[in-house]
């Protein structure tokens, strides 16, 4: 019998965004491993050579002019993908991401970004008869995600839901589920036996990430960093950033048994484990996994836009504050002296009934077994079509 396949588009605007995609097919594969999973950024993988500038590009774009991205958002919040955007997008990808279709044969496609969801929402027009999913990898939903041939969307919370039915998308269409954190982040490892597998003191730590390109914030945010070395240990993790890891690494303030600098690291899920405050841009994703560890945030400058929205949300939630020298010396305090009391707070923040990670691998499972259902029935009625079609007798 054959596997049922899932294909999942993503896009190199950051890493949260192929990121859900991984994590989703890790989930997936976990529970069913026979359902075949396959991730591609669309960009990238069609277009090798340009696809790189366009996202070096984008990343300086964002770091050098992040009120032009949070005004471009903001005007364009309420709209699809215009005409000329979505043609130019057909043009570059049709012919190509229809054959990369054709050759993997899904039977459930999901895009985690914006433009795959363009392109393959093209194709459906054009006669593509294969479901299509979007799954909105923050907690917000820019008009962008929207397209009318999609089948159905895959949210984070309650309150996109409604955006997208504001937006005349039927609620049936709509399925709360959570962002898909990789299976890594379902559960919580002993703290102490990690830090020892880590190489870890065994005392209050921070883990202090810099986002995926190793963004980081300024002195006087830094001086209270540092303030207290000698007691809390800070794990900094600046992401695929080598020149900023080295210049840390090479300054004399940070340059003590209790700092550790790391670049790109791939058990994010352990340093979240062993430490007790995470400081992080809000991007989607690494909020989604502090929230799935439990482990109480702080936010330092979110892009205005979507991080603006995911920071608004997990703050009004009571999982996060914004970041400021001021609420750094707060937290260092309580790490100091209330200790037990934010480490129960954090067990009760685990309880199975608060929060499931594995919601959006199960929903797609259950997807899966609807959509062969739904092609089940339909080649019933094709053979009885053929079965009562009229027979002519000649003479």
């Amino acid at each position: 019998m054959r596997k049922k396949r899932v294909l999942l588009f993503s896009e190199g605007f950051g890493t949260g965004h192929t990121g859900a995609a991984y994590a989703l097919a890790e989930g997936i594969k976990l529970l069913n491993p026979d359902v075949q999973c396959r991730v591609i950024e669309l960009g990238k993988f069609l277009n090798p050579t340009v696809a790189p500038w366009i996202l070096s590009a984008y990343r300086k774009t964002v770091s050098s002019q992040p009120k032009l991205v949070g005004m471009m958002y903001k005007t364009q919040y309420d709209k699809s993908l215009n005409r000329l955007t979505k043609l130019a997008l057909h043009r570059i990808f049709y012919t190509h991401a229809s054959q990369v279709i054709e050759q993997l044969k899904p039977d459930l496609i999901i895009c985690t970004h914006p433009i795959p969801g363009a392109v393959i929402s093209r194709l459906k027009r054009r006669g593509l008869n294969v479901p299509l999913y979007t799954l909105i990898t923050d907690y917000d939903a820019h008009g962008s995600w929207v397209n009318s041939e999609v089948n159905g969307y895959l949210v984070s919370t309650p309150r996109v839901k409604s955006i997208l039915t504001g937006r005349g998308i039927a609620p049936e269409l709509v399925t709360v589920t959570g962002i898909p954190v990789h299976p890594k982040f379902w559960e919580r490892s002993n703290k102490t036996l990690l830090r020892k597998e880590l190489g870890l003191s065994d005392i209050p730590t921070v883990l202090i990430m810099g986002g995926g390109w190793g963004l980081m914030f300024g002195k006087k945010i830094m001086n209270s960093l540092t303030a207290r070395m000698g007691e809390i240990q800070l794990i900094f993790c600046m992401g695929s950033n080598d020149k900023l890891v080295a210049k840390m690494r090479a300054n004399p303030l940070l340059q003590h048994p209790n700092v550790k600098i790391l670049g790109y690291s791939s058990e994010i899920n352990k340093l979240m484990d062993a430490s007790d405050l995470l400081i992080t841009k809000p991007g989607g994703m690494t909020c989604t996994e502090g929230q799935a560890k439990g482990i109480p945030m702080l936010f330092y400058k979110a892009i205005p836009g979507q991080e603006e929205k995911n920071c608004q949300y997990f703050v009004e939630l009571g999982l996060a504050e914004v970041l400021d020298a001021t609420v750094v010396n707060k937290w260092f305090s309580m790490l100091l002296r209330e200790y037990a009391d934010l480490e129960e707070q954090r067990r009760r923040r685990l309880a199975p009934d608060r929060h499931q990670p594995s919601n959006c691998a199960t929903t797609v499972l259950e997807m899966l077994g609807k959509t062969a259902d739904r092609a089940r029935e339909a080649q019933g009625l094709r053979a009885q079509a053929r079965n009562e079609e009229p027979v002519y007798l000649t003479p």
